[in-house]
């Protein structure tokens, strides 16, 4: 193993580059899935006819097919209906569609944690079904929420890594490109890139630990 020569400036500089990349895919999937995964839980929650069993239906089906699979559809099966992304949006839209589905069953399971009393006992007060849901039962819901979907977003890094199927230049695809040069790096950059992966998801495992001790 050859760790001076596989750890130079320009290397860890590429690398570097790459990490940036997973960082900024990972962040924009993560905001937009717990928006949108929000919605659909919520949805699912109230059990609005039709709608609810529309969105049952869409997502257990994104759920039990692999994300890799979503991946390579979106990049490639797409523009042949019309819809072309370029390698970045398609990785980024492919994770937040399937992270979307994931993040939906984690709050629909939350909020249906929450004693149904509550929800009694809010609307006999005087509150309508939504406002009884915002300000009573949907904060509740999310402190019990809070660690499970902190362990998803850690999955969702480490999911970016899938992306280097359609050449999404992330910390994998970099690391490849770097030991595809020459083989004698390529132990020193897998356990770099390793570990650059570990310290992060590391710290969002002790966050997620931290708030699930606060919460009990």
């Amino acid at each position: 193993m050859d760790f001076i020569g596989a750890y130079t400036p320009d290397h860890l500089k590429f690398l570097l580059e790459g990490f940036w990349v997973t960082i900024q895919v990972a962040f924009v999937s993560i905001v937009l899935s717990f928006i949108i995964g929000g919605l659909i839980g919520i949805l699912r929650y109230a059990k609005i006819p039709v709608v609810s069993q529309i969105l049952a239906v869409a997502v257990e089906t994104i759920r039990n097919l692999p994300l890799l699979l979503i991946i390579l559809f979106t990049y490639l099966a797409l523009p042949e209906v019309g819809i072309k992304f370029e390698i970045l949006p398609a990785a980024i839209v492919a994770l937040t569609v399937f992270e979307s589905a994931m993040i939906s069953e984690v709050i629909r399971s939350g909020l249906k944690s929450v004693d149904k009393g509550q929800m009694e006992a809010a609307r006999s007060s005087g509150l309508s079904y939504v406002q009884a849901l915002i300000h009573i039962i949907l904060p509740q819901a999310l402190r019990r929420m809070v660690p499970p979907i902190v362990s998803q977003f850690i999955s969702l890094l480490k999911d970016t890594s899938l992306a280097v199927v359609i050449s999404l230049p992330e910390l994998t695809h970099q690391g490849q490109i770097i030991y595809g040069q020459n083989q004698n790096f390529l132990k020193p950059i897998l356990i770099l890139v390793a570990l650059m992966y570990f310290l992060v998801n590391f710290s969002l495992s002790l966050l997620a630990r931290r708030l699930e001790l606060k919460r009990t």
